[in-house]
């Protein structure tokens, strides 16, 4: 079967890219951007002896950019939102411009039928994200082809945003003061349950124009939600109840704590107001799956995670970036002030590389960590991301990755090139690169760290300048410690994990 999936690079497009691969089918994996997408990377999560994924590049937003996907499709998913982004105009008119945009594209199509993954939605005032989602699935039910609706409550799943406040949040403050809005009831769904049902649906004509809620087995208040977390870590968590903590203050607090920024803190925190609870039931007597519970869905989450096998992550979605692709983002060479250091080694170029490919997350930035540290704290004070997104992966980089507060622009392990853009609060643009190059005269390898800054106005410079005495020993020290730190014993190959 040939499929279309958009939002192909997002965390439930790569999840169910790798479910559909194992199952035979073709995939058209419609992306803005295709060096984001790691075809390599999804095909290995892959069972399938001959997996095929064909890149289509195209933009939603822009009608013309999306006339190259194949006429003879079968089946496609819509799995476009702009929860974790912010923009200056509404994202309300964005989501409703690209499911316009969608549907005109499938008119050109000979496609059966349209899934589209919503939010439960059944309140009679809802948050500005789920009004949203609704109204796109209006605009998605004007198509020729049949619509089949599946109305999400709060996914659990590594990589999930909503699993990630939960343990960051848990993990990390033995006494919570919980808000009113703590005690709103929801249904969360593994996230292998939602792609279950995604799957489950295909062609499935008793599916066709029809909406359903989907959620686990437990209704739960989203107190009971971090209570069980606790429970399941074994860890003992005192959470007092309070009427004191407004919505606003909520937003920075879990943009402050967790490892959300906080424009995705703002749109969970204002849906949490509405009750996500399965009231349009039968999905059950379509999908016949093993529906799980809680906490066996935190024990799946638990087991991938400590397998290192995390297909996708809401953190691969950009915060900012200076280029209208990401492909297209290079490291600016005018109007800038740069830190450049060269050093000479001797060891092994692969132990070096290996160094440099670990930086950032457990590992730290290899000098002055602290100081790292109180950076990403005033980052997440002022709304930015912090350092707490961490990496994916302890080994592995990939473009388009999160990288404590800095994002993946290139990562070519055979070349020793590593290129990274800062997505902290700056007054400017702010890279970091590193390259291994080969000395022809002295016929030694060396490495060479340069850190860009394109600053705005007068306070930009001024802001880099501050830091000059800083940089002199960060950017130093970094570099030294690069080219010395102890070699990692090998890795372990990963475990596949279904």
């Amino acid at each position: 079967m040939k499929v279309l999936v958009t939002g192909a690079n997002g965390y439930i497009g790569r999840r169910l890219i790798a479910s559909l691969l194992d199952q035979g089918h073709e995939i058209f994996a419609l992306v803005r951007d295709p060096s984001r997408l790691n075809v390599q990377k999804l095909c290995s999560f892959s069972s399938s002896e001959n997996p095929c994924i064909n890149v289509i590049q195209g933009d939603l937003l822009h009608a013309k950019s999306i006339n190259n996907i194949p006429d003879d499709i079968d089946l496609a998913f819509y799995l476009v939102h702009s929860m974790s982004t912010q923009t200056r105009d509404g994202f309300e008119s964005l989501e409703a411009q690209c499911a316009r945009n969608f549907v005109d594209a499938m008119a050109e199509t000979s496609v059966k039928q349209v899934i589209y993954l919503g939010g439960i939605s059944n309140a009679d005032q809802l948050s500005r994200h789920l009004s949203s989602r609704l109204n796109v699935e209006n605009i998605l039910a004007e198509g020729h082809y049949a619509l089949t609706v599946l109305r999400a409550a709060i996914i659990i799943g590594s990589g999930s945003a909503s699993f990630e406040i939960i343990r960051d949040l848990v993990e990390k403050l033995p006494v919570m003061l919980t808000p009113k809005w703590l005690e709103t009831k929801c249904q969360p769904v593994a996230i292998k349950n939602v792609i279950q049902y995604l799957t489950g649906v295909m062609l499935n004509n008793k599916a066709y124009n029809k909406v359903f809620d989907i959620g686990g087995k437990d209704i739960l208040t989203y107190r009971e939600m971090l209570a069980g977390y606790a429970e399941a870590r074994g860890l003992k968590r005192l959470l007092i109840p309070t009427p004191l903590i407004s919505p606003v203050l909520s937003w920075y607090w879990i943009s402050f704590i967790t490892s959300t920024n906080y424009a995705l803190a703002r749109s969970l925190v204002t849906s949490l107001r509405n009750e996500v609870v399965v009231k349009k039931n039968g999905i059950e007597e379509i999908v016949d799956v093993e529906v799980y519970g809680y906490q066996e869905a935190l024990k799946r989450t638990f087991f991938r995670l400590e397998q290192g096998n995390v297909v996708s992550s809401w953190k691969d979605a950009f915060i900012y970036l200076p280029s209208e692709t990401f492909s297209q983002a290079e490291v600016p060479s005018y109007g800038c002030v740069f830190d450049r250091r060269e050093i000479e080694f001797s060891r092994e170029v692969e132990e070096v590389k290996d160094n440099v490919w670990r930086i950032g997350g457990d590992r730290g930035w290899y000098y002055w960590d602290w100081a790292w540290q109180i950076r990403g704290l005033l980052d997440s004070f002022f709304g930015g991301v912090g350092l707490r997104r961490g990496r994916r992966d302890d080994i592995q980089i990939s473009p388009g990755d999160a990288l404590d507060f800095w994002r993946v622009v290139k990562a070519d392990r055979e070349e020793g090139h590593l290129v990274l853009f800062a997505e902290m609060k700056l007054p400017g643009e702010a890279w970091l690169e590193f390259k291994i190059q080969r000395n022809e005269v002295t016929r030694k390898y060396k490495l060479v760290q340069k850190a860009t800054f394109r600053p705005q106005g007068l306070w930009g410079r001024i802001y880099w300048y501050m830091l000059l005495p800083a940089h002199f020993f960060i950017f130093g020290g970094m570099a030294r410690n690069i080219i010395n730190y102890p070699a990692e014993p090998a890795a372990k190959p990963l475990a596949h994990a279904h």
